[in-house]
């Protein structure tokens, strides 16, 4: 590193930089297809190896194969044999369209007080929050209480078999002595009135079946009558399958969100009868909305080669994810629907999670909102989607979702997850990095 480099880190401070270190990592594009075609994560890798080698680690940079790279790091706390927490994040993101939005996904533009692009919240604010910190932390020598093992994993938008599944298969001596984590979408708020806001910590997600489905008919002419034809069978299940409404099913991280939302709101709520609920809560309606059950999203369609030919094969794709401890009745209820005709077959597969919102880090986490929001109330969610959580949790690793933010009222938060002008707030990034900094000095 150079002087001018040096004097430059030296003087700079979480708050100061993580506004800059979110637009720089949101400038690289690590667009994930699914496929294995595009970028990659290489590029994000090096910068987040370079910014932590700039304040004296020694990260790694680990690829599963040409361009699939994450970065791990291990900072030394004040009581080793203490065992070590986790904080991964992921630097793909899922693809954008630039035409969509209002400003380029890939500018990492500052707009109406917020940065804007692909990843501003899934997840490379968490990214820079997590650098900002980190980065403090070495330059002003405040060792955490305990070992810090950081993580910025690649294919996170795909299932993370080249990210943290290729990790924790093949380098699990990373993680060794390691038996909390946090990560993302957790730790965010909703403002309920200027006395009160909920913040959501995510101690639950939906296990996930991604399928193909599959029909296969007789081929034959268009102009002619078929009573076999592929496309008919295939979108009769589809259709039947998409309208569907699973049964409600309380988990108790969803029974203890409603518990606490019942006291918030002042209302008592009953499961069953969440419309009214659910119109209350936002942007977050969205995600609160598919814990209360199973769900099936038919997502792609593919058949045919032309216009006057039926085809011998119907396909689709449908994101599929079910209630910890309801796989098999999800799966059950999926074959009844769809029929025998269908032949189903998973093209990713991931279990559910569920913990308890209790303990030491728990407690962490809510003293350090509360120190920078007074009226904050920290509470236990259940994830709709899934994260790379699910790997490190076959490590035997206790994995919560923590990436704090204090939001706007106003702002969609759940629509900008995957969503056209995703952006977050500067002052949420410097909240996050205010409580971040707290928790590690208590976690």
């Amino acid at each position: 590193m150079s002087a001018d480099s040096a004097a430059t880190a030296s003087a700079a401070t979480a708050e100061s930089e993580v506004v800059d270190l979110c637009r720089e990592l949101i400038r690289i594009d690590t667009s994930n297809y699914g496929n294995n075609e595009g970028p990659g994560e290489r590029a994000a890798a090096e910068y987040v190896a370079e910014k932590l080698a700039e304040v004296g680690l020694e990260p790694q940079i680990i690829e599963s194969r040409p361009g699939r790279a994450s970065t791990v790091a291990r900072i030394t706390g004040e009581d080793p044999s203490r065992p070590a927490l986790l904080i991964h994040g992921h630097t793909d993101v899922v693809p954008a369209n630039a035409d969509d939005w209002t400003r380029h996904p890939f500018s990492g533009e500052i707009a109406d007080g917020c940065v804007w692009g692909r990843g501003a919240v899934d997840m490379k604010d968490m990214d820079a929050m997590t650098l900002a910190v980190v980065r403090d932390r070495m330059r002003t020598g405040r060792k955490p209480p305990r070992d810090i093992v950081l993580a910025f994993l690649a294919d996170e938008e795909a299932g993370g078999v080249y990210g943290a599944r290729h990790l924790v298969d093949n380098h699990a001596d990373l993680f060794e002595g390691v038996t909390e984590a946090i990560g993302e979408v957790g730790g965010f708020s909703f403002t309920v009135n200027e006395d009160l806001r909920l913040y959501l910590i995510e101690t639950a997600q939906k296990g996930m079946h991604w399928m193909r489905l599959t029909v296969d008919g007789t081929a034959g002419h268009g102009s002619m009558t078929n009573n076999d034809n592929a496309i008919t069978e295939l979108c009769e299940a589809v259709g039947r399958l998409g309208r569907h409404k699973f049964p409600v099913r309380v988990t108790k991280t969803v029974r203890s969100f409603l518990d606490e939302l019942s006291d918030a709101l002042g209302i008592e709520l009953d499961p069953e009868d969440m419309e009214e609920t659910l119109a209350r809560l936002g942007g977050i309606a969205k995600i609160i909305g598919a814990t209360l059950q199973n769900t099936a999203a038919p997502t792609q369609l593919g058949a045919g080669y032309k216009v006057n030919v039926i085809p011998g094969q119907a396909t689709a794709h449908v994101d599929g994810r079910f209630l910890p401890g309801h796989e098999e009745e999800f799966l059950a209820d999926l074959d009844r629907l769809l029929g025998p005709r269908v032949r189903r077959e998973d093209v990713h597969a991931d279990k559910a999670l569920e913990t308890t919102f209790d303990g030491a880090l728990v407690e962490a986490m809510q003293s350090s909102l509360r120190a920078e929001d007074p009226v904050a109330r920290a509470v236990p969610y259940m994830l709709s989607g899934g994260t790379d959580a699910k790997s490190f949790d076959d490590l035997g690793i206790r994995c919560f979702g923590f990436a704090p933010l204090k939001l706007p009222p106003e702002l969609d938060f759940a629509g900008m997850f995957h969503g056209v002008d995703e952006r977050v707030p500067v002052d949420g990034l410097r909240f996050g990095v205010r409580v971040l900094d707290r928790f590690l000095d208590q976690a």
